[in-house]
């Protein structure tokens, strides 16, 4: 699906799973959303399931903005403490759509609870409460930390949905509100094709000889080891030891930058947790930095590396040039909660953080110009994916070494990957058929109802953003288009496009969309994605 296919569907009020290999633009589709809704004066609810995602997006974690706190399952006890809390049902009943970024790390059970507190206070038994929802992120990446509660009294199917997957997409939350799936296909970070190719292999779990080859070429000599560019581990204690000891060896003392906070004192605290920018930050002439947000004027962003080269004469702000040879002084910038026009809390601090070494975890999400990695002792599926994906070419890649766990991707992950697929082109088929008025007039009516309900009217459902069935439709040529596939189907199909029927002709015969088949030919490994 391209970029402005989603933002249709978005649009039109559906509520949407935005997903998509790293670098094709995820986010940068849901900061559209968010500024075009903050434009028209909707009000929109920014999460993520992550503080670091969340600081990024300038709002708060999905378990502060819905008052669960660390539970994950709820009681009718639960439900009514966080109902009394004025602050958590206000923004609740004001928001017509809520974002939750890095899906991918909220556990089905949270993410249920979440929609059963707003169903409580919102009075609504539609899923989230009738508020339109987006899910952003990509579950080839780091997955969640499944905690097994025993809560008594708790009201969910939390502890089956924990039993039957780790992942969000199979809770009860997720089934009801049916989200439109905009599986995102263009590329804008990796700029070289047998880069793609080999993260692409590492997604299908198909890493052939060639592959690892490719791996083995990036593995850097002593002569060859590069120096001053970000180094990549996967536990803290490393990236700790090796950014003391190289700041150490630089001589001088260290200037010191303070955090400084204003506003509510928790959501404050999360933001201190969340952002990248430590809350003391010692800096010496000579340190490898990073910036840890993008710049409105866009002379840095999230992830660019340089050296500190000064401190300036006025406020004795680092002064950073940067590896594309741009000089900047970095001064205080600040990360905010914001509510509406309101904003309840926030910190400031100069927007960089030592460079010599982070740990994956902190990277997800991040776009590395270069980086020398160890992933030796990956312990968790999707950290290697996670981690190589950070840079944008195969030549700003420096691989010391990884274990067999670093090239691995989740396998139910990768099962869901081509229902995930399949139902993103069955959406551009349907928007296509649509027509451009038809999704203008759509869009419109929409924000018309927006603007207009004091309550909020009800998410539409991924129908939303589908058009009236045609006469195919009614005739009963797509009626399988839903369907889930059976083995005997896929063979049919396999069959067929073996013979040289085309796609066009195999849809016809079986009943589906042309992009279910196409999806279901690379499933079956018949056609390239």
């Amino acid at each position: 699906m391209r970029q402005d296919e989603a933002l249709q569907i978005l649009k039109s009020g559906a509520s949407a799973f935005l997903t998509g290999e790293p670098g094709s633009g995820k986010s940068y589709i849901a900061s559209r959303f968010v500024g075009y809704l903050r434009r028209e004066g909707i009000a929109v609810s920014v999460t993520a399931s992550t503080g670091i995602a969340a600081a990024q997006l300038g709002g708060m974690t999905v378990h502060a903005w819905s008052g669960i706190g660390t539970r994950s399952t709820l009681s009718r006890s639960d439900l009514d403490f966080i109902a009394r809390n004025r602050r958590v049902t206000d923004r609740i009943k004001k928001a017509r759509v809520l974002i939750i970024d890095e899906v991918s790390m909220l556990s089905g059970q949270t993410l249920t609870a979440v929609s059963q507190v707003c169903q409580y206070v919102r009075k609504s038994p539609a899923p989230f409460g009738g508020i339109q929802t987006v899910f952003v992120g990509d579950f080839f990446q780091l997955p969640p930390v499944v905690r097994r509660d025993e809560h008594p009294g708790a009201e969910t199917e939390s502890q089956d949905e924990a039993d039957a997957s780790p992942f969000a997409y199979a809770s009860r939350a997720w089934r009801d509100l049916d989200p439109a799936i905009c599986y995102l296909t263009e590329q804008h970070r990796q700029t070289d094709r047998e880069f793609s190719e080999l993260l692409g292999a590492i997604r299908s779990n198909a890493c052939r000889r060639e592959h690892l080859d490719i791996l083995g070429s990036r593995k850097p000599t002593r002569e060859t080891l590069p120096h001053g560019i970000t180094r990549l581990y996967t536990h803290n204690m490393d990236v700790d030891r090796i950014n003391y000891a190289e700041l150490m060896k630089l001589p001088g003392e260290p200037n010191v930058f303070l955090m400084s906070t204003m506003g509510d004192k928790v959501l404050s605290e999360g933001l201190k947790r969340g952002c990248l920018s430590p809350e003391e930050l010692a800096l010496k002439l000579g340190a490898v930095v990073m910036f840890t947000k993008n710049d409105p004027e866009g002379r840095f962003v999230n992830g660019t590396l340089g050296v500190v080269c000064n401190f300036d004469r006025d406020g004795g702000w680092p002064v950073v040039e940067t590896k594309s040879g741009f000089t900047v002084t970095a001064k205080p910038a600040e990360w905010k909660v914001q509510e509406d026009d309101a904003v309840k809390a926030g910190i400031e601090q100069v927007p960089l953080r030592l460079a010599w070494a982070i740990t994956v975890h902190k990277s997800q999400g991040m776009s590395l110009d270069a980086a020398l990695m160890d992933l030796s002792n990956a312990f968790e599926y999707g950290q290697g994916y996670v981690a190589l994906s950070r840079v944008r070419s195969l030549g700003g890649l420096h691989l010391l070494g990884w274990n067999e766990r670093a090239l691995r991707v989740h396998p139910e992950a990768l099962a869901k990957d081509a229902d995930f697929r399949e139902a993103s082109a069955s959406e551009s088929d349907r928007l296509a058929a649509q027509g451009a008025e038809a999704i203008e007039a759509l869009r419109v009516s929409n924000l018309r109802d927006m603007k207009g309900l004091p309550a909020g009217p009800a998410a539409a459902s991924h129908t939303a953003a589908q058009p009236a069935p045609t006469a195919d439709a009614e005739n009963g040529r797509i009626a399988n288009a839903y369907k889930k596939w059976s083995e005997e189907e896929e063979t049919d199909v396999s069959t067929r496009y073996k013979r040289g029927e085309s796609v066009k002709a195999i849809a016809a015969a079986v009943g589906r969309q042309e992009g279910g088949i196409r999806a279901r030919l690379v499933k079956l490994g018949l056609i390239m994605k």
